[in-house]
């Protein structure tokens, strides 16, 4: 009876498998057919779409911040120094969300953060509109970005760890695209209740308009399933094989049964700061090199240009915003200046079609590589600008602008993200996505504070210029420090 049960259990640990592997299967369905590639389930795809939600919602509140900063100027009498704080608080609030939050999903779930987050997201979007004050503004605006920043980590794994590995990379972009999406709405918006309601109070309709849409966003994600890995590493088996079946729930079911592999060593269930301290260990420094230091060079841009492009443009086209004659002539130049940032961040959009279609089958690294080049492409025609005028100026200033913004989400904006959230094991992966998007954000804040007062000190042509080395040195970082993720199961990454 013993040598039985003996046997039965050897044969029920040669059954086992990963969650992944699980989730990679091809159905075979109980007439004999088998499928060539993996269907997405209904459950991945809500846990997919309520992800990119959450994208869209930061790139159309951070972005719309360069619309809307002109008229908080005037309305709350401020200068080239708070204006930076106000562009910079969103942005220091998601490099808190992003270290000190991020990193909870690897201690409390990726769920429970995940709702988490839009809860915080909601509560600091209503203040935000109704706030009185600058103190009150800027900590609203903190507070948006503390959600938010939580969002970079968990949002990727929830998904990439719920999804086959094949079409890992496209999905997890397809997700991120809607920050571009969010990008375009946001200028949108603004340039729409501007144009119905040329005030000074506009800039607080246009948030507003986001308080529903997050509200519905934050109830869906009660709806879906924690991560089966998570759960896994953890060392709640029993919990994360229910999962893994209310995640790959089909009809006809398949597969019938699921039986996971224990695993041989003890779930490292480490938290605080002995969390972080392993990013730095000889296992995983060169993933941690690899993962924050380029997403610091490309946010020194990114956000630079998609912030202050309304600004950029109204000043390298001679606009003159901050001497206007009276609050109409601030809102005409907004409006105008808001119609070209929109045409300039529509390429975003395209750029990141092209690397959801190309991330699986050129590679990650190749991809940030050429896109920081063409970045750098793309700031030194808009450089070039300062030693032309009229229409010659105006065509540098949008064909520099459009190829920066395309080749960026081609290449580092898209990739960076991707990769933070794929290089590290899955018990500190949130961690190390969480602090790679920290670091990132630091070239954020240091952008969207120091922007508006190196424009009038040094002018629009030297500092694009230093972005062009910036740009440049991104490519040689990761070409030295690359680790290639493409087609790897990221249960097998970092061993």
């Amino acid at each position: 009876m013993a040598d039985h049960t003996a046997t039965l259990s050897a044969a029920s640990r040669a059954s086992a498998k990963s969650v992944q592997e699980y989730i990679d299967e091809c159905p075979v369905w109980p007439d004999g057919t088998r499928l060539l590639s993996t269907p997405m389930t209904a459950m991945q795809w809500r846990i997919w779409s309520l992800a990119a939600a959450g994208k869209f919602f930061e790139g159309f509140v951070v972005f719309m911040t360069g619309v809307a900063l002109p008229l908080i100027s005037r309305e709350f009498g401020i200068g080239a120094a708070q204006n930076g704080l106000v562009s910079a608080a969103s942005l220091i609030g998601i490099l808190v969300g992003a270290l000190g939050l991020g990193g909870m999903s690897d201690y409390f779930g990726r769920k429970r953060m995940f709702i988490i987050e839009m809860v915080l997201f909601c509560c600091f979007l209503v203040l935000l509109t109704v706030c009185g004050n600058y103190t009150s503004l800027v900590v609203s605006l903190f507070g948006l970005g503390v959600a938010l920043g939580c969002d970079y980590p968990t949002a990727h794994m929830i998904i990439s760890e719920s999804i086959p590995s094949a079409s890992r990379g496209k999905l997890v972009l397809a997700a991120f695209g809607f920050q571009a999406l969010g990008a375009l709405g946001g200028t949108g918006i603004g340039y729409l209740v501007l144009s119905f309601m040329p005030t000074l109070e506009a800039w607080r309709w246009m948030y507003a308009t986001a308080i529903v849409p997050a509200v519905i966003v934050t109830v869906g994600r009660f709806f879906i399933t924690e991560s089966p890995s998570w759960l896994y590493v953890r060392g709640k088996v029993d919990m994360a094989q229910e999962a893994t079946r209310r995640l790959l729930h089909r009809k006809p079911a398949y597969p019938a049964d699921i039986s996971l592999q224990h695993a041989a060593e003890e779930a490292e269930k480490h938290g605080g700061l002995q969390q972080y301290l392993q990013l730095f260990s000889l296992k995983n420094l060169r993933a941690t090199i690899f993962s924050s230091a380029p997403w610091f060079l490309q946010d020194l841009g990114t956000y630079g240009i998609g912030i202050f492009t309304p600004t950029i443009l109204a000043v390298a086209l001679g606009s003159k915003p901050d001497h206007v004659r009276s609050v109409s002539d601030l809102i005409m130049n907004d409006i105008l200046a808001a119609k070209g940032a929109a045409l300039t961040t529509s390429l975003l959009i395209v750029g990141i079609l092209f690397a959801v279609m190309l991330a699986d089958r050129f590679g990650r690294v190749k991809l940030q590589v050429v896109g920081f080049v063409g970045c750098a492409v793309g700031l030194f025609i808009a450089a070039l600008s300062g030693n032309f005028d009229g229409s010659t100026k105006t065509m540098l200033i949008f064909a520099g602008f459009m190829l920066f913004n395309f080749m960026t989400n081609v290449g580092p904006n898209a990739q960076t993200y991707l990769l933070a959230g794929e290089v590290f094991p899955t018990a500190i992966r949130g961690a190390g996505a969480g602090f790679a998007a920290a670091v990132g954000k630091i070239g954020a804040i240091l952008t969207a504070f120091l922007f508006p007062i190196l424009l009038v000190s040094i002018g629009t042509s030297t500092l694009l210029y230093c972005l062009v080395v910036t740009s440049l040195l991104g490519a040689v970082v990761t070409w030295l420090f690359r680790i290639e993720t493409t087609g790897v199961r990221l249960d097998e990454i970092g061993k």
